[in-house]
């Protein structure tokens, strides 16, 4: 079946054509037809499977022609999300796919000046994407009324619930009319997630796209092991045999981030950083550069693996292993998108084989290792300007400590002979 086939409005058909969509993914045929039933929606799918426009396609479809179509009667669809980059790819998701529809689509979330965001919404919108924690103070505040809401869509919900939202979750719930459309979107699936999910819909079809290995059968990955203090040396090794490549670096936290890029600042590659610490703006210009392709080289933390769809990522690096399990399956799915391939390399230290043998349990099969011997370890390390750095500066130091020792040498020699005159 082909989205022309859809009974989906001729301004969204006409955008899906422009966009390449010819034909739905397993999770967008599934899902559309109940949605666009009115049928609540608990859908399951590991990332990359396209779940953005199986929801945003159906959504736009109602809105546009929907009974109480009037803007001025407040928004009709909240979208909640955890990560403000995700807000905005969202966002753009709806912006594309309703760009000859009459639908309109903004976002709000933290980091930011509230001024700009109230008076955008104070002008009347249909669609709002949100991550929680600023929703919810825009709507303690006033500025944001939900009383006229008619879909609830939760994306990510399980890396909502990691990231300690369930509380605003909840309330904000309250403020809903309990007469709406609930779609329920995550890429994992546990007891806490099915408590909540079934706290929010009411007999909702189940969709669960989730094969044996949760990676993407188009991703490559594997493992190899390097010292904490040699991981450095190693990623730049993957940079300079991969020039012309998009390379995605994980970090564990965001002294991490840093650290990773003064290190490549050593070995003249250039690279940007984004976390939490940074600026929404300098967050917004690093995944731009990025997408651009006009920095290949990007340093982020958890921040970036969740549902984060930038084009043409080559290659994914677990610079350091990430504490849950299911974060992996989230950084690897970075790339590989859609039909593409990808490659995906994981640095483990000996201190943190645990955490991989837990990761190879969530898989339930072994990552692929990638053997190093000695002579390719210490000519990755040999070959690194940073190594020569540190090579020339530890033998300036041995000679300053030779020299000082001939010193102390000679003035000992001085004074025996010294003592022998007399």
């Amino acid at each position: 079946m082909k989205f022309e086939d859809y009974r989906i409005s001729d301004e969204i058909k006409k955008s899906l054509s422009k966009l390449g969509f010819v034909k739905p993914t397993d999770i967008q045929y599934k899902a559309i037809p109940p949605i666009m039933k009115g049928e609540d929606v608990l859908a399951i799918a590991q990332t990359g499977t396209g779940k953005t426009a199986a929801f945003a396609i159906p959504v736009l479809d109602m809105l546009q022609y929907g009974k109480n179509r009037r803007r001025e009667d407040g928004i009709k669809c909240v979208v909640m999300v955890p990560t403000r980059e995700l807000a905005l790819q969202i966002t753009d998701v709806f912006k594309q796919i309703g760009r000859h529809t009459r639908v309109e689509t903004f976002c709000v979330f933290g980091g930011v000046e509230q001024g700009p965001q109230i008076e955008k919404l104070e002008d009347g919108i249909d669609i709002l994407v949100a991550t929680p924690g600023r929703l919810f103070d825009l709507v303690s505040q006033g500025y944001i009324r939900l009383h006229r809401v008619e879909i609830l869509v939760l994306d990510e919900a399980d890396h909502m619930l990691d990231l300690g939202f369930i509380k605003d979750i909840r309330q904000l719930i309250t403020k809903l009319p309990r007469k709406r459309q609930t779609l329920f979107f995550s890429a994992t699936i546990n007891e806490t997630i099915k408590e909540l999910a079934y706290s929010l819909v009411n007999k909702p079809v189940r969709i669960q796209i989730s094969p044996k290995d949760p990676v993407a059968k188009n991703v490559d990955h594997s493992v190899m092991y390097v010292e904490m203090d040699d991981k450095r040396f190693f990623l730049e090794r993957v940079v300079k045999e991969n020039l012309d490549k998009k390379i995605l670096v994980f970090v564990r936290t965001k002294v991490r981030a840093e650290r990773v890029l003064k290190a490549m600042e050593r070995v003249e590659i250039a690279s940007m950083t984004i976390h939490g610490d940074k600026e929404q703006k300098d967050r917004q210009e690093a995944m731009k550069q990025f997408k651009k392709g006009d920095v290949k080289l990007l340093i982020a933390t958890d921040v970036s693996a969740r549902g984060i769809d930038i084009p043409n990522v080559d290659y994914v690096v677990n610079y350091d292993l990430p504490e849950q399990p299911e974060s992996y399956v989230h950084r690897v799915g970075r790339t590989g998108r859609g039909t593409q391939k990808g490659i995906a390399v994981t640095f483990c230290s000996p201190e943190e084989k645990p955490i991989l043998e837990e990761i190879q349990t969530y898989l339930t099969k072994d990552i692929k290792v990638l053997q190093i011997d000695r002579e390719d370890y210490e000519a990755t390390i040999d070959f690194s300007p940073a190594a020569t750095y540190d090579w020339k500066a530890l033998m300036k130091e041995a000679e300053e400590k030779e020299a000082l020792a001939k010193i102390e040498k000679s003035k000992r020699a001085k004074k025996k002979a010294k003592g022998k005159k007399k």
